[in-house]
């Protein structure tokens, strides 16, 4: 593959991008640390080392990531893909189930999930396709790969379920198909398909989906069932006020009537622990994030970088809508970790590497 690095491009390393993600995953790290540390593990075995020990192997990749070129790895793509397809299938016929769901699979007793990987490898694969049609992906044909490759990791991350990574696929692949030069008008038609099938899409969700969309309507529908998450959870972040109620001193996370507050709800602890100013910290790390990753993908000239920047900024941005938007109650519950902050080994690690690509790409952009 061959290394293709100067140390003269760390001129153009995005130090802004990098340190904010270092402090938003040390914010993960207090917060897990809070949520978790009632169970009285021992530190050997907490969640707060685990998490800890995944962020040092994730950085430790992602130095590999930004010294070989973006476009080597993009090569990958295909064998990448082709990968994460057949560790998806094979978690559906021997995967681990946790909380009524079949996403965790284990190869050499490590347990990992897929359906986090093929988000980054998806953006790679398209990226290596649409980089190779320059001025032509306005041609109808030329869309069928494209379809091909997001359909089959929508369909086997929907059968786990997961619905909210499947539907979280869908943005990143029109944004990219857009940057790419697809015809907007037959980007339109796809979305009116989309739209005007949803109604039949309601008769293939599984009861607890379409009792946490009922309940996202109105929670008290079934407030000690599919409610009671999200009701502790609009308490929690209401709590905190301005200043918060102080690291590890949220009553709701402290006494356990949160759910889930160390992964999808990590958020409600950061809101009821450290206030709105707290919350609005993280918010910012985000931003800034989100936006130098777009600001990295309209600077290079390089069509390849600039599909895979905005891919993952895509990525970034939906995700971290959707997981906040949930914890307060304007968005159904879906199951999204918050990135870099949620406890996962493998969300940490494919976040890590999301942005370690945008880094890649923002060291040789003044190369093209």
């Amino acid at each position: 593959m061959g290394m293709i690095f100067d140390k003269k491009m760390f001129g153009d390393f995005d130090k802004a991008l990098f340190f904010a993600m270092i402090f938003i995953a040390v914010m993960g790290l207090i917060s897990i640390h809070s949520a978790t540390h009632a169970r009285n593990l021992p530190f050997k075995e907490s969640f707060l080392l685990r998490q800890a020990e995944w962020m040092l192997v994730s950085l430790l990749f992602l130095t590999v990531i930004i010294k070989v070129a973006y476009y080597r790895l993009v090569d990958m793509a295909y064998l990448l893909y082709a990968f994460i397809i057949i560790m998806l299938a094979l978690v559906l016929a021997v995967g681990h189930v946790r909380l009524g769901a079949q996403r965790w699979i284990s190869i050499a007793g490590f347990a990992f999930q897929p359906s986090e990987f093929i988000k980054v490898v998806l953006i790679m694969a398209l990226a290596n396709y649409l980089g190779s049609k320059k001025d032509t992906m306005w041609r109808l044909e030329n869309l069928i790969i494209p379809i091909i490759l997001l359909a089959l990791p929508f369909v086997l991350v929907l059968l786990q379920p997961d619905l909210g990574t499947a539907l979280l696929l869908v943005p990143i692949f029109f944004a990219m198909l857009l940057v790419g030069g697809a015809n907007i008008k037959h980007l339109a038609v796809m979305v009116g398909i989309g739209l005007a099938g949803m109604p039949f899409f309601w008769h293939f969700l599984r009861d607890y989906q379409k009792q946490r969309l009922m309940v996202f309507i109105n929670p008290n529908v079934d407030p000690l069932g599919a409610g009671y998450t999200i009701i502790q959870s609009k308490i929690s972040v209401g709590s905190g006020g301005l200043f918060g109620k102080g690291w590890m001193s949220g009553t709701q996370n402290q006494l356990n009537f949160l759910p889930e507050r160390h992964t999808d709800f990590i958020f409600s602890v950061i809101g009821e622990e450290w206030g709105f100013l707290g919350a609005l910290v993280i918010l910012v790390l985000y931003a800034l994030i989100i936006k130098e990753t777009f600001d990295i993908a309209s600077s290079t000239s390089d069509r390849t970088g600039k599909l895979l920047a905005t891919g993952v900024g895509m990525l970034l941005a939906f995700q971290v809508i959707i997981n906040i938007s949930m914890t307060i109650g304007v968005m159904p519950v879906v199951g999204i970790p918050l990135p870099l902050v949620s406890y996962g080994g493998s969300s940490l690690f494919a976040t890590m590497m999301a942005i370690g690509l945008v880094l890649n790409v923002g060291m040789r952009r003044s190369a093209f």
